[in-house]
């Protein structure tokens, strides 16, 4: 048998309203089965206890058909055994999930399966479970074939022992169990947790003995850019949909935006709403969408961001917090192709930044060129943070993590790793015959400074005293804060598309000094900014505009990759 998850025209077909299922049903059969019971599940909570059959959609008939019809009876396997669905709130998302297990757990044969159903929290398991526990209530054949424990969030058959528990999800409720079927609600809560990945291996290690199981992720968009194991998976699923990713056992369904769509804002139109919104008109009322759009308008641009990602599925960059710079709207706008090497084979002339570099801080390094000719200024940064960093900021950690594998963060046993690897590419840079000078914070730049002055291990490339130039800080800095967000507006500042860079721009704050500003840790909270303190010290140095290096006969050549591959970079 020969099939595709694959649905390389979901443009086309989501933009017209067509279904986004890849493939119709292996097994029509047991597809037709599942249905059965399915659409006879009835919603207490909505007017006049409709079936599912009476007021689901065609989109959520062909999903479950998708989950069910993929059981080859003959052979005991399930051929499609993963599923991705990204929708948006209210879509009937946990609604569906309560009924899709309860129809596996109807229909599973295996004595004393388990089947679960994942949650973030307390909160989100109970809203999962109600609605299996009252449509079972709400027919007397479920009511005697089903045992309802509401303190324990379980189902069980009483016919094959089989149980359906609904779990706030940790490592100690998932630990041990061999389950048949899971279902992961709200798969973007768990990508902020920094063990994720593992209790969720641990979750799904039943599956090896298993071959009818399932694994179904469900999730709205996140409300920040996506993290640690949503983004693993959202960027698999967005793989296998293109294309891209050869995988028949995975399927995706992901209800969102064509990029074309996208760059040309169209989801502030409402005519466009449908598109994320199969349940538009249903279980989503439109009046409610419309004014819950309005009050966002009227709160700002965070109000907003939640509207977008939660009700229209419209993936976050940049997280723009109140107070935040006012570069930061421009940000994303004024990303380029841009690399270390780049700036080297582009610029005539280039400055240093550093900054940060505690404990629990990261250790910020920025590079910016001016290029030949047309006298743009290229940005490029690195950070460097101790290990102990994702241990005390547990909620970052799945960024880092993110960040590390990018290639722009470097995770450290030992700070004065992080400190040399600074001084590597600071001579690198000075090889080159193009750099100017290095600015740094004033306070605590002695273990830098002692690292540039010493040159390496061999003492060879020194930096001399007085190129490392103090740029004094707080209001101080207002010059460089506006000269940068001017160009930042103007595209004359082209960064690397670094998400570390852009999740720190969407972190600064400022604050208003007199007639000036201010962009400091402070005033930034808990929000890591150090690379853009970095960038606004090297800032100052070229708004300067020192002259231009003409020598590059020191330069050796060696590349970014090169470099980067003699680093200690994320040992742990």
């Amino acid at each position: 048998m020969k099939w595709s998850t694959a649905c390389p025209n979901w443009q086309e077909r989501i933009f017209t309203g067509e279904s986004l299922m890849p493939c119709p049903p292996l097994f029509p059969d047991e597809a037709s089965a599942a249905l059965a019971v399915f659409k006879e599940l009835r919603l207490v909570d909505v007017l006049g206890r409709p079936t599912l059959g009476e007021a689901g959609r065609q989109w959520l008939f062909d999903f479950v058909a998708s989950i069910f019809g993929s059981y080859d009876a003959d052979a005991g396997r399930r051929l499609i055994s993963e599923y991705f669905l990204l929708i948006s709130k209210k879509n009937s998302k946990s609604t569906g999930a309560s009924a899709i297990m309860l129809t596996a757990l109807v229909l599973n044969w295996r004595q004393s399966a388990e089947f679960l159903i994942l949650s973030p929290t307390v909160e989100i398991a109970t809203n999962s479970f109600n609605p299996a526990r009252d449509m079972i209530k709400a027919d007397q054949e479920l009511s005697d074939l089903m045992h309802v424990q509401d303190h324990l969030r379980m189902i069980t058959h009483r016919g094959t022992g089989a149980t359906l528990k609904i779990v706030a999800a940790d490592s100690e409720t998932v630990g041990g169990k061999k389950a048949t079927g899971i279902l992961i609600d709200e798969a973007w809560l768990l990508g902020k947790r920094n063990n994720a990945e593992n209790m969720l291996r641990e979750a799904c290690g039943g599956l090896a003995s298993r071959p009818e199981g399932f694994v179904i992720w469900l999730t709205t968009q996140s409300d920040e850019a996506p993290a640690g194991i949503f983004k693993q998976k959202l960027d698999y699923a967005r793989g296998v949909r293109d294309g891209i990713i050869k995988d028949n056992s995975f399927l995706p369904v992901l209800y969102e935006w064509p990029k074309k769509m996208l760059d040309e804002k169209a989801y502030l139109d409402q005519k466009y709403w449908h598109l994320t919104n199969p349940n538009l008109g249903a279980s989503v009322d439109v009046k409610f969408l419309e004014r819950e759009f309005f009050k966002a308008q009227e709160s700002g641009e965070g109000s907003m961001q939640g509207f977008l990602a939660k009700h229209l599925n419209v993936e976050m960059g940049l997280s723009l917090k109140s107070q935040r710079w006012a570069g930061a709207d421009f940000w994303e706008d004024a990303g380029g192709d841009v690399t270390l090497d780049s700036i080297l084979q582009r610029c005539e002339v280039i400055e240093i930044g550093i900054d940060g570099g505690g404990l629990d801080d990261l250790l910020g390094l920025a590079v910016l060129g001016r290029e030949s000719g047309n006298g743009n200024w290229l940005l490029w940064i690195h950070a460097w943070c101790h290990k102990i960093a994702l241990e005390r900021r547990k909620s970052e950690a799945p960024k880092y993590r993110d960040f590390e594998k990018d290639g722009d963060l470097s995770i450290m046993e030992m700070t004065e790793e992080g400190i040399k690897e600074v001084g590597d590419i600071v001579r690198k840079i000075d090889a080159s015959g193009l750099l100017d000078r290095i600015g740094v914070d004033p306070s605590g730049i002695g273990l830098i400074a002692d690292e540039l002055e010493a040159g390496d291990e061999q003492g060879n490339g020194k930096i001399e005293h007085d190129r490392i130039v103090g740029i004094p800080q707080g209001w101080r800095l207002n010059g460089a804060i506006k000269t940068m967000e001017v160009k930042v507006a103007g595209k004359s500042i082209i960064h690397g598309n670094q998400r570390l860079m852009a999740w720190c721009v969407g972190n600064a704050r400022v604050e208003p000094r007199g007639n000036a500003i201010s962009i400091t840790k402070q005033a930034s909270g808990t929000g890591k900014i150090d690379p853009v303190m970095a960038s606004l010290n090297c800032c100052a140095l070229l708004g300067m505009n020192p002259e231009a290096k003409n020598n590059r006969s020191k330069f050796t050549g060696q590349s970014e990759a090169e470099m980067l591959e003699g680093m200690v970079i994320g040992r742990m």
